[in-house]
This record gives C-alpha cells, sequence and structure tokens, in this order.
C-alpha cells in the first residue's frame, strides 16, 4: 500500500514551460485536478512531497496552499532525499510512489516500488514506469496516476466517502 506519493515539478506538476512576465518574474502553470486529489488523498492517510532541481518560490506557495509534507528544492541527486525521507518515517520502497519526467528522474524512480510518468515524459522514464499517464504533465498527470493508487490499494470508495 501507498502511503507517500513524491513529484518531479517542471514536466510533471507543471507542463514543464518556464513563463517570465515582462519584469523578469518567473510563472508556472499548475492544474487545479491534480491540487485537487493532492489535498483529498492526505484525508485518507497519503503523504505527498515535491523534489525538484530547481527553487522556486512559485513551488513553496503552491506546496503550502496544498499542505504538501516535504519540499526539497534545488535538489541535484533525488535518490539521498529519498533516502533521507525513508530513514525519518521509516517507510520501505513499495510504500512509496514517485512520479517524474526527464532523465534526472530515472535514478530515484529505480529506488521506490511504483513509478509513476506523464504521457510526455522521455521514453527512458515510460520505459521504467509502472503507470504511464493519458495526460501530459501539468494537464491532470498526477491525478490520473493518484487515482490509480487509491483504486489499486482498495481505498478508492474511502476517498470518495471523505469528499467535501
Amino acid at each position: 500500500m501507498i502511503k507517500l506519493i513524491l513529484l518531479d515539478v517542471d514536466g510533471t506538476l507543471t507542463d514543464g514551460g518556464i513563463y517570465r512576465g515582462n519584469k523578469g518574474e518567473e510563472l508556472k502553470k499548475f492544474n487545479v485536478k491534480d491540487g485537487y486529489i493532492i489535498v483529498n488523498s492526505q484525508k485518507v492517510g497519503i503523504d505527498f512531497g515535491i523534489i525538484t532541481g530547481r527553487e522556486s518560490e512559485l513551488v513553496k506557495i503552491r506546496s503550502e496552499e496544498l499542505k504538501i509534507k516535504y519540499l526539497y528544492q534545488g535538489i541535484s541527486e533525488k535518490t539521498l532525499i529519498l533516502e533521507e525521507i525513508m530513514e525519518k518515517t521509516l517507510l520501505k520502497k513499495d510504500e512509496i510512489a514517485y512520479m517524474g519526467d526527464d532523465l534526472n528522474d530515472l535514478n530515484i524512480m529505480k529506488k521506490v516500488g511504483l513509478k509513476g510518468a506523464p504521457q510526455d515524459a522521455v521514453p527512458e522514464v515510460k520505459e521504467v514506469a509502472d503507470f504511464v499517464s493519458s495526460k501530459n504533465g501539468g494537464d491532470g498527470a498526477v491525478r490520473e496516476f493518484t487515482e490509480f493508487i487509491l483504486k489499486k490499494d482498495g481505498i478508492w470508495e474511502k476517498f470518495l466517502k471523505n469528499l467535501k
């Protein structure tokens, strides 16, 4: 049973684009359906974490809005963070899922129990993924992956009963 879902940001929670405003500020598009499932899955005992190579105030704000338990930014070797989380939580690899889209996600994907990828992930990531979404990153891929986990683990009905 999955107890923790770890996520990449650019290309997974977002469409991978880096948008700039007139004053140079960075903008990202997050999908509200991804946010909805993240918030509501926490009510049935699934924690979430973000491990991303870039640093962004927007990601911090979004993770706070969604009450994401773990946020690690500016991380080049994501497996080190996975090991740290596993040590802190005593979770086993089979209790952790990860969704990513690019080559820098391969190492961590090989060390978790369930691996997901958006439809537009690079071929190497899709090849190792247990689940490939029909949606692109930022277009509901995280929602689809999380729903897959809830149904696979037999807690979809409990999830639906906890909705407000």
